[in-house]
């Protein structure tokens, strides 16, 4: 059984009654979410374009590479490019897909695909009212430690940068 607790623009919650594969019945709050698609943009000199947006969530601006929600039914390679030309002004001629993960499985279905962007061109920089950023470069290498010292923090950014580390030759 779903009862539905409620509805917003990004996310639905919900309280389920369910029978887990043990035979446990148990009620579990759920939120469904869209998904959403991310791009780690790398320039050819190995340099990373990424925001340093405002999250009210956690207090302040943090380190991003451009995500956002898909629309319904769409393409995650198509959010991808479009978030990337919205966020930081730029089109990318190769989008790789490097890998797509679970945020928080334990409490809601979002799952974001991250792309490695490449061979980047200036496009046209458009943000939301709600989107409150600023583009920043910052050499790749210096993005793991930036990491390491706990700069950089979210977490589809931390996977993102990781994956694209571990799958380029050092620079």
């Amino acid at each position: 059984m779903k009862q539905s607790i409620y509805k917003g623009r990004v996310l639905e919650l919900s309280l389920e009654t369910v029978t887990l594969p043990n035979g446990a019945q148990t009620q579990l709050e759920l939120i469904t979410h869209p998904g959403a698609a991310a791009v780690v943009p790398l320039q050819e000199d190995g340099t990373v374009i990424m925001i340093q947006q405002y999250r009210h969530a956690v207090g302040g601006f943090i380190y991003e590479i451009p995500a956002g929600k898909l629309h319904p039914g769409e393409d995650p390679q198509v959010c991808a490019a479009r978030e990337l030309e919205e966020e930081i002004g730029y089109q990318a001629a190769e989008l790789r897909h490097l890998l797509s993960f679970f945020t928080t499985p334990g409490f809601t279905n979002e799952i974001i695909h991250i792309y490695l962007g490449t061979t980047l061109k200036p496009g046209r920089q458009h943000l939301g009212s709600d989107e409150v950023l600023q583009v920043v470069r910052f050499p790749l290498e210096q993005t793991i430690a930036l990491i390491n010292n706990g700069t950089i923090r979210d977490g589809k950014t931390i996977i993102g940068l990781q994956a694209t580390y571990l799958r380029l030759p050092k620079l």
